[in-house]
């Protein structure tokens, strides 16, 4: 289905399910949007925390589902991938000031790890991500797919997007990617995570 949207590009590759759509959200609603996230962003946190204070150094917004804006990201995505809103987490906002990053990382949640049974025990495990990009970076801030040799470079307006899963349904460690460190300026992301069953919170 995602193919089908012109302007929509897959990285060519057997390891991975993996997209970018340009120009994907207009400027008003990245504007919107990044309003919510400086209203409401708070240190951002992990779901299995190591030792490192500093593998992920950005600020996190949970965003309210009856702003909106959100209900207007929520209809662009739903319009394109066709996921059905209830496996949706809520919106996800991220800020990254200069020097902030998220090291090399999967979005899907480790068997066994100290939050499995937390986190999936509802809604299963995440499918799919949705990450856009709200703003121009004046340096740095790309994400990388190093398993791929793909690095995406922020622009305002673009989605990446990729499938967490393999095509037997396990987990994809060729998904780890990278959000790498803010050189100069703020970077404002939008994140929609995917589950199996519908979200239970």
């Amino acid at each position: 289905m995602l193919l089908a949207r012109e302007g929509m590009q897959r990285v060519p590759s057997d390891k991975i399910e993996l997209f970018q759509l340009r120009d994907f959200v207009p400027l008003a609603l990245r504007a919107g949007l990044i309003r919510l996230i400086e209203q409401d962003r708070r240190p951002s946190t992990l779901a299995d925390a190591g030792d490192d204070r500093y593998f992920r150094t950005s600020e996190t917004c949970d965003l309210d589902t009856t702003e909106p804006a959100v209900q207007a990201l929520e209809d662009l995505l739903y319009d394109l991938n066709g996921i059905d809103p209830a496996h949706g987490e809520p919106l996800q906002g991220q800020r990254y000031d200069v020097g902030q990053e998220f090291k090399p990382h999967c979005d899907y949640f480790n068997r066994g790890g100290a939050d499995w049974a937390t986190y999936c025990s509802v809604a299963g495990q995440r499918t799919w991500t949705f990450m856009i990009y709200l703003n121009e970076v004046e340096g740095g801030g790309a994400t990388r797919f190093k398993a791929v040799g793909k690095t995406f470079q922020p622009e305002a307006g673009k989605l990446v997007c990729w499938n967490n899963r393999r095509p037997d349904l396990r987990e994809n460690p060729n998904t780890l990617h990278h959000g790498m460190k803010v050189r100069k300026g703020i970077k404002y992301v939008i994140t929609k995570w995917y589950r199996e069953k519908p979200w239970g919170w």
